[in-house]
C-alpha cells in the first residue's frame, strides 16, 4: 500500500510541475504579446525617410516647371463665303480633304457675269470712241477759232474800207451844187453810207463774238475731259465686272483641311452666306495659366506638351507671348468688381504656346484638343 501511495503522491507533483510549466509559458506569451519588438518601427521610420527623400527629389527637379490643364489646341480657321450669288456648277471639295493654296474650290455659274463684263466692254469702247472724237475737234478748235477771229478782223478792216468810200461818196454828193448832181445818186450815196455803217457794226460785231477763241477752246477742253472722266468710269465697270466674273471661282486662300462643309453640286448659293472653312497648317497651344503662375514666365522659355488625344505623343515649343489681360477681361460680359460684394477670384491669363518639333512633316492637330503644357522657367 505504501509503494502504491507514494506512486500516486509522485504522479500528482509532475502533474503540478507541468501545470506550473505551461502557466509560465502562457505567462511568458501574454508578455511577449504586450511588448512588441523594434522592427516595426524601423519599418515605419525607412518608409517615413524614403517618403521625405521622395519628395525633395520631386520639389527639386519640378521647382523650375509650372503646367496647366486649362489648355488647348488653337489654331486659324477661316470662313470661306462667295461674294456673288449663283448656282454651283463645279465642286472640288469634300469633308476633311486637303487643300493647297490657289487650289479651285467651288465655280459658280459665270455666263451672267459674263454678259455683265462684254456690256461693260461695249460702253468702254464707246466712251473711247467719243474721247477721240472730242481729242479731234480740240485739235480742230485749235486751229479753227484762231482762224475765224482773223476772218473777221479782215471783214471788219473791210467794212470799215467800204464805209470810208461810202462817206467820201456821201460829202461829194452833199457838197456839189445840186444842179451838178441829181436827187437818185444823193439817195444812192446815203444808202451806200448806211449800208457801210451797217457792215461795220455786223463787223466789229463777230470779231467780238470770234475773239473769244480761249473760251471756246476751253468749252472743248471741258468737253475732252468729260469724255475722259467718261472713259474712266467705264474702265470702273469693267473692272468691276471683272472682279464679279473673278468671284465664281472660290480658291483656298491657304494651305489647309476643309471642315464644315454645308455645300453640294447645284446648290444657289446667296452672296455672303459662309458655306465651309478651312482650318489652316498654323496650330499653337492657348493655355490658360494662373494669375499667381505668371511671376517667373517670359517669352522664349521651353515648353513640353502632352496631348490627351494621342498619349505617345511628345511635342516641344516656346511661349511666343502673354496676353494683356485675363480671359474674364475680354469675355462677353465681363466683371464689375466694383459693384455689389466682391469675392476674389484667382483670374487666369490666356498665353500663347508655338510648336517647334513632335509633329510629323504634313500632319496637324484638330483644333480643341485638350493638352497639357509644362513650362520650362530660366529665371
Amino acid at each position: 500500500m505504501s509503494d502504491r501511495d507514494d506512486s500516486d503522491t509522485q504522479d500528482e507533483a509532475r502533474e503540478n510541475e507541468r501545470k506550473d510549466a505551461k502557466d509560465d509559458g502562457d505567462k511568458a506569451k501574454d508578455k511577449a504579446r504586450k511588448k512588441p519588438g523594434k522592427k516595426p518601427l524601423i519599418i515605419l521610420g525607412v518608409v517615413v525617410v524614403v517618403l521625405a527623400i521622395g519628395a525633395f527629389v520631386w520639389w527639386f527637379l519640378t521647382r523650375n516647371q509650372v503646367s496647366t490643364d486649362d489648355a488647348y489646341t488653337d489654331g486659324d480657321a477661316v470662313t470661306i463665303a462667295p461674294k456673288v450669288s449663283g448656282y454651283v456648277v463645279t465642286m472640288n471639295i469634300d469633308d476633311n480633304r486637303f487643300v493647297h493654296k490657289g487650289d479651285l474650290l467651288i465655280r459658280i455659274d459665270p455666263r451672267d457675269y459674263q454678259a455683265q463684263l462684254d456690256q461693260a466692254n461695249a460702253q468702254l469702247g464707246l466712251a473711247q470712241a467719243q474721247l477721240h472724237a472730242a481729242q479731234t475737234q480740240l485739235e480742230v478748235a485749235r486751229v479753227q477759232y484762231p482762224a475765224q477771229l482773223a476772218e473777221a478782223q479782215a471783214q471788219e478792216l473791210n467794212a470799215r474800207a467800204n464805209l470810208a468810200q461810202a462817206s467820201a461818196a456821201y460829202e461829194r454828193q452833199h457838197s456839189v451844187d445840186i444842179r451838178a448832181t441829181s436827187q437818185q445818186n444823193i439817195d444812192t450815196a446815203d444808202a451806200q453810207q448806211k449800208s457801210a455803217q451797217a457792215n461795220v457794226a455786223q463787223a466789229r460785231a463777230q470779231v467780238r463774238t470770234a475773239s473769244l477763241v480761249p473760251q471756246q477752246i476751253a468749252q472743248v477742253v471741258a468737253t475732252v475731259e468729260e469724255r475722259r472722266q467718261q472713259v474712266r468710269q467705264a474702265q470702273a465697270q469693267v473692272e468691276s465686272a471683272q472682279l464679279n466674273l473673278s468671284y465664281t471661282e472660290l480658291r483656298a486662300p491657304a494651305d489647309g483641311w476643309i471642315t464644315k462643309r454645308n455645300v453640294q453640286y447645284g446648290t444657289f448659293l446667296q452672296a455672303g452666306t459662309s458655306i465651309l472653312s478651312l482650318v489652316t497648317t498654323r496650330v499653337w497651344i492657348s493655355a490658360n495659366f494662373k494669375e499667381s503662375q505668371l511671376d517667373r514666365m517670359q517669352p522664349g522659355d521651353k515648353v513640353d506638351i502632352d496631348v490627351d488625344a494621342y498619349p505617345d505623343m511628345k511635342l516641344h515649343g516656346h511661349v511666343d507671348s502673354v496676353q494683356l489681360g485675363s480671359g474674364s477681361r475680354f469675355s462677353a460680359f465681363p466683371a464689375e468688381n466694383a459693384t455689389g460684394n466682391f469675392v476674389k477670384i484667382v483670374q487666369r491669363v490666356p498665353v500663347k504656346i508655338v510648336i517647334d518639333d513632335g509633329l510629323k512633316p504634313g500632319t496637324s492637330l484638330p483644333l480643341g484638343l485638350s493638352v497639357v503644357p509644362t513650362v520650362m522657367l530660366r529665371h
